[in-house]
């Protein structure tokens, strides 16, 4: 299901991830969700693509997110 604002993110998500990489997190997994559509591992996908997004613009050090060069 798409996460309509931040705190509807998991909290998995939402415990880790700075404000600005939740942002980049949900909108990544509800276009991916919406590009998904049908597919039987819809939402799985959608929060790989999720995931793989928020790394292009964070790598994490020890337990912190931190935003790249």
């Amino acid at each position: 299901m798409p996460y309509r604002f931040d705190v509807d993110l998991p909290a998995s998500v939402r415990g880790h991830l700075p404000l600005h990489g939740q942002d980049i997190y949900r909108g990544a997994f509800n276009h991916a969700y919406a590009a998904h559509a049908g597919d039987p591992h819809q939402e799985e996908i959608a929060h790989r693509i999720a995931w793989a997004a928020v790394k292009r613009f964070y790598i994490k050090d020890r337990e912190v997110w931190i935003q790249r060069d």
